[in-house]
């Protein structure tokens, strides 16, 4: 926050001698003059700009330039139900943990959001390291999904990247660079060329973690690196990761939760001889939510929650 004064006419030289802070601008206001004046003329002169300066401000005479702080924006899943768990929704830009055991439908949850995200007008990119991106087709299809025409439009993108072939890059460029990876160097080509996305979808962090060398730093390194990137780059992300511990282990490395902005488990919970499907949001900075784990189903037009429904199973926080 700033104040603007705003001197006219014979005024000027009053603004310009009260910006006088050191002897080195002496000579250029009495240069500007035209006159030799006096230490003691240049105070005076000072000393009635100030006079002004504090006039205008008893006044109300001046222009007060404040920051207005923009609103915080918030996206929607248009999962069913999912949504009213976090009240307003995910805060734009945030990044967000999908952390979980096989078969809890993480997969799932994340290509759902990227077709309603994609339908709503916004372009969503899925990173896989694991399956082909046919195969991710197929399962939104499944669905009654239209991948396809979502490319045609150039809302969608699904890329497959090899990630023992982007972890020897890194690792290389990272020993040449004797410790420090510039933030666009391995990072930008996971990005489609002129494509910007609005979300971006990675699967799963653990395959991407167990490609690099174990109990290197390089990782730890790179997965920081990425965290930035996509908030560089304004992105809200999704990043998978599987771990049949949560809540206690959320992923591999342990840094990953310390970087999202949120954290959603999905748990398939077992029961003497039943299973259930639950899921949880465990945090989601910058927005108030449910603080519940809630029954859920894959159904065949995807991930359905029932925040009402009664949980069987038992989670070990």
């Amino acid at each position: 926050m700033h104040f603007e004064i705003h001197l006219r006419g014979k005024k000027k030289h009053h603004y310009l001698a009260h910006s006088v802070r050191d002897g080195e601008k002496v000579k250029k206001v009495r240069k500007y003059l035209g006159a030799d004046l006096s230490e003691e003329e240049l105070e005076k002169v000072k000393g009635k700009a100030e006079q002004e300066i504090h006039r205008k401000i008893h006044e109300k005479k001046i222009t007060r330039v404040a920051t207005v702080k923009k609103p915080q924006e918030f996206i929607k899943t248009g999962v069913e139900s999912l949504d009213k768990l976090f009240f307003q929704g995910i805060p734009k830009g945030n990044s967000v943990i999908i952390a979980g055991g096989p078969g809890t439908g993480k997969t799932i949850l994340t290509l759902q959001i990227a077709n309603y995200s994609c339908l709503q007008g916004k372009k969503c990119l899925y990173i896989s390291f694991e399956e082909s991106e046919q195969r991710l087709k197929e399962h939104m299809e499944g669905f009654g999904w239209k991948p396809e025409e979502l490319e045609a439009k150039g809302l969608l993108h699904i890329k497959r990247f090899d990630p023992f072939s982007l972890s020897r890059t890194i690792e290389g460029l990272l020993a040449k660079a004797r410790g420090e990876l510039m933030i666009d160097v391995g990072i930008e080509e996971l990005l489609p060329k002129g494509f910007k996305p609005d979300l971006i979808m990675l699967d799963s962090i653990s395959a991407l973690s167990a490609a690099f060398i174990a109990g290197s730093d390089t990782y730890r390194i790179y997965i920081e690196q990425l965290f930035r990137f996509f908030e560089k780059i304004g992105a809200t992300s999704f990043l998978i990761s599987e771990t049949e511990d949560a809540p206690k282990k959320l992923s591999d490395s342990g840094v990953e939760e310390f970087l999202a902005d949120g954290v959603v488990i999905m748990y398939y919970l077992k029961q003497g001889n039943n299973r259930e499907r639950a899921i949880e949001v465990l945090k989601m900075r910058g927005a108030k939510h449910a603080e519940k784990i809630v029954a859920m189903q894959i159904t065949e037009n995807g991930i359905v929650i029932y925040p009402e429904q009664e949980i069987f199973g038992s989670v070990e926080g």
